[in-house]
């Protein structure tokens, strides 16, 4: 890996909805079924051309799993002309593409064919595994089933999808479960070599949930996750810490080499109440590393062509613009 560089992608954060068959207790992006659970494709449009003028490189679409599994969700989609989720994030990711911006997908839960279909409008995808663990937190979430997620993952990499995924800390696992987790990120990207990134993310307490009261994860857990990751996991596959939620300064030294996404556009819908910090702040951040852009394709994936015909021109046109090639040597 390159040892002093720090990578961000620069991108625009779509929640399409907020609708979710899953109930986690710790989550507050989840909402019910109600008037504007889902960003209309005029919003959609607005937020992919001020993207696009700011060069965003990434259109990030998030949304919550399954929704049409929530009654009355149906009726809402339809009013935008669509009857699945997926058909609309579909479209959305061709709307992108045409405004010179790589879609990636982070869905929740996809089948085979669903991923198939998506990878034809995605650079790259993700899911983040949290824990194979079985934990309270996820009791009332079908998706979140360990063995399920694995699957999926499995599946991304038969497909030969560029995979995000990653830990979620503090949510009632053990030091055990998170290195069991890491091993088995760690096997999926032996046998298909898909793996990316892997996110290391600290659980913070939500007001109005089930574990508003449930103490965060400290500094020590993140440096000693990060330590574990960067020791457990292949060279080629990039730590992430979300730089808006961890002390990200602190933790660069113990082994983290990307700071994931950043939008000078949107919010993180995710964590509404930790601003993203704009690319200056990134550049004090990184202090002694070099802070480099990239893709939400990685440079190894796109030597190997990893990706669909349609997105062949939007890929080599941003590569060049980012002056790609010269900065990335063989890995």
């Amino acid at each position: 890996m390159h040892h002093g560089v720090i990578t961000y992608s620069r991108n625009a954060f779509l929640p399409l909805t907020t609708v979710c068959r899953n109930r986690c207790g710790y989550c507050c992006f989840r909402t019910p079924v109600q008037e504007g659970c889902i960003i209309s494709p005029k919003e959609v449009l607005h937020t992919l051309d001020c993207s696009a003028e700011l060069g965003c490189t990434e259109a990030l679409f998030t949304f919550g799993e399954r929704p049409e599994n929530e009654s009355g969700f149906a009726k809402y989609l339809g009013a935008i002309g669509y009857s699945t989720i997926l058909d609309y994030c579909y479209d959305m990711c061709i709307a992108a593409i045409d405004r010179g911006l790589l879609p990636h997908t982070n869905a929740g839960i996809m089948t085979y064919d669903e991923m198939e279909r998506l990878k034809d409008v995605n650079a790259s995808m993700g899911l983040m595994l949290e824990t194979t663990a079985s934990v309270s937190a996820h009791a009332n979430s079908p998706g979140k089933d360990p063995a399920v997620r694995i699957e999926m993952i499995e599946n991304a990499g038969r497909l030969k999808i560029p995979f995000t995924t990653g830990l979620l800390l503090g949510i009632g696992e053990s030091v055990q479960d998170r290195e069991e987790s890491l091993e088995v990120i760690k096997d999926l990207h032996k046998r298909f070599g898909h793996i990316q990134e892997v996110i290391i993310q600290n659980f913070c307490p939500k007001e109005g949930t089930p574990m508003e009261h449930y103490p965060a994860p400290g500094n020590d857990v993140m440096h000693d996750t990060i330590r574990m990751a960067r020791e457990i996991l292949p060279p080629d596959v990039s730590v992430q810490i979300p730089p808006n939620l961890a002390d990200a300064k602190d933790l660069l030294s113990y082994g983290v080499n990307d700071l994931g996404g950043i939008s000078p556009v949107t919010i993180d819908y995710v964590n509404p109440e930790h601003p993203w910090p704009q690319i200056n702040e990134l550049k004090k951040l990184a202090g002694e590393f070099t802070l480099r852009e990239r893709l939400c394709i990685y440079p190894q994936y796109i030597r190997k062509g990893w990706y669909s015909e349609r997105l062949e021109s939007v890929i080599k046109k941003l590569e060049h613009d980012l002056n790609l090639n010269v900065n990335y040597p063989e890995i």
